[in-house]
């Protein structure tokens, strides 16, 4: 065979195909996937990146679990447009004009926002138990192995919560625990604590959005907690009377919205579940 470059060979002679369109500049080839990180190297990323600690900790993890990207991308529509409706009422009720004021609103959503983690956590071992243990035979065991990830979930928030009171609490038992470690271990504890917020203010919403992981135990887990969590805090507003200042029709507008929007869509999910992964509460239970 002659060389490849031997002057006179027609264009595209040879065993190699010509470049389409006269040699012009061709798509760059697609790069290799990025090897898998080791156990280590997890690790070690988890210790100096907060936030993949906290995805890794909050987001379902079960290799064999159904995923519908179109209900996510419409969770997180509705959790975005819930902060939008949120600040609205408070732009147009709680006028924000100074340093405080915008403080205290930062502040408001951070304890609405902990309150609702809070109750989910309440809530989350005897729901975990009722669905436990309503289900047949061999499946009560698989579900009770499976919540060991969850319960790890509710664990870690609880620990990185924890860690705040041990720097800044005023009584006399961190005060002597402050005094003892002295200043290296203060700023191992102010390092620990700046870890902690940035774990924890993203843990939550982790936990909101993907209700403390419990798709791991099985799919329909997350939708039926999410509304009993949705109508729960919409119950204790009303009664606390929370936002007095807003007029009763914005006001009632306000407190119906999420937990309808938020049953609207869990029915949905569980609709897609059931037709299209033919995954429903009764077959989770084994009836």
């Amino acid at each position: 065979m002659p060389p490849q470059g031997f002057p006179g060979h027609p264009q595209g002679w040879g065993p190699y195909p010509s470049p389409p369109h006269g040699g012009g500049p061709q798509p760059p080839f697609p790069r290799p996937p990025r090897p898998p990180l080791t156990r280590g190297q997890r690790i070690l990323k988890c210790v100096y990146n907060p936030l993949y600690a906290a995805q890794r900790a909050f987001r379902p993890s079960r290799p064999d679990a159904v995923e519908d990207l179109t209900v996510r991308k419409i969770q997180m529509w509705r959790t975005g447009l819930g902060t939008a409706a949120w600040l609205v009422l408070v732009m147009s009720y709680k006028p924000v004009d100074t340093a405080k004021g915008a403080d205290a609103v930062a502040s408001d959503k951070f304890d609405q926002s902990w309150t609702s983690t809070l109750f989910l956590v309440c809530a989350f071992p005897f729901v975990i138990a009722l669905f436990a243990f309503a289900a047949q035979g061999a499946l009560r065991r698989l579900y009770l192995r499976r919540s060991v990830k969850p319960f790890g979930a509710v664990a870690a928030l609880m620990g990185s919560m924890a860690t705040f009171p041990l720097a800044v609490a005023p009584d006399s038992a961190t005060t002597g625990f402050r005094d003892a470690i002295g200043i290296p271990g203060m700023v191992v504890l102010i390092a620990l604590c700046t870890w902690s917020l940035g774990f924890a203010l993203y843990g939550i919403a982790l936990c909101l959005n993907y209700v403390f992981r419990t798709a791991d135990i099985h799919e329909v887990l997350p939708p039926l907690l999410a509304t009993a969590l949705a109508w729960v805090m919409a119950t204790l507003d009303m009664i606390n009377n929370a936002n007095a200042e807003v007029p009763v029709l914005a006001r009632i507008v306000f407190l119906l919205g999420a937990p309808v929007s938020v049953t609207v869509l869990s029915c949905w999910e569980l609709y897609r579940l059931r037709k299209y992964h033919n995954l429903s509460v009764r077959q989770a239970l084994g009836r």
